[in-house]
């Protein structure tokens, strides 16, 4: 065991060894960059929101610094107001929130071996679109856990000042969607999704995936379509790579 790398582990289908190095967290920040500014682009509608729900500019700072997931601080957003419902954002944001279940479990069979230090500083900083470009180097075989560190710490400092600039205009931007700025979220998520793609091999699990997130967003409250979608098509792709 070198001081550059941990072995995998149990996993014997990954018979490679994880580095944490700073050309690892320096690839993560330079592929990161790009979409960095599309997280800037709805961290503004994000900022704007919540400085008109009330919140000055130096404590939508401290929620975007502190919590760190896009989704769930418009989920919360969306919720607050006088008296404030505590119960209903903190059950909100954890349900938005599982689907970080997901992500580190996809994670673990590089992950597992990586210091505490590594994996904590790592994890503090996963986001939907880290996450995503972390698992496509992963998987081209780069196998740096610093890559994680590197992506989602570009993520981090696009929000955060994203949040201060929408904060700063308060009231100025009314509408964030004159601008188009609204769709930023959905654009992003596109450009990951085309970036996952590997064939029609994937129609199956996305199929499923989208189909049970609808029908879930059409029978259940809140926001358990997403937790519903990604475990369904979760289990149609385990279930097709063992056919």
């Amino acid at each position: 065991m070198d001081k550059t790398g941990l072995a995998i582990g149990e996993d014997t289908s990954l018979d490679q060894r994880v580095t944490f190095t700073r050309q690892g967290l320096f690839e993560g920040a330079r592929q990161t960059v790009p979409v960095a500014l599309s997280i800037f682009a709805y961290g503004l509608v994000f900022g704007v929101l919540a400085r008109q729900a009330g919140l000055s500019t130096a404590e939508s700072l401290l929620m975007s610094g502190i919590v760190f997931a896009g989704s769930s601080q418009f989920a919360a957003i969306g919720l607050w107001v006088a008296p404030l419902p505590v119960a209903a954002i903190v059950l909100t944001t954890l349900v938005v929130n599982l689907r970080q279940l997901l992500m580190g479990a996809a994670l673990r069979p590089w992950f597992a071996a990586l210091t505490r230090p590594q994996l904590f500083l790592s994890l503090f900083v996963l986001n939907d679109e880290s996450w995503a470009l972390t698992m496509g180097s992963l998987r081209r075989g780069s196998n740096n856990g610093a890559f994680l560190l590197g992506s989602g710490l570009v993520s981090m400092m696009a929000w955060l000042s994203a949040t201060l600039v929408g904060g700063s205009l308060g009231n100025a931007l009314q509408d964030p969607g004159v601008l188009g700025l609204d769709f930023a979220f959905t654009e992003v998520f596109i450009g990951l999704l085309v970036g996952f793609w590997k064939g029609r091999s994937d129609l199956l699990p996305w199929g499923v995936a989208a189909l049970f997130a609808v029908f879930a967003a059409m029978y259940l409250p809140g926001k358990w379509y997403i937790i519903v979608g990604g475990i369904a098509g979760s289990v149609a792709g385990a279930l097709k790579s063992d056919s």
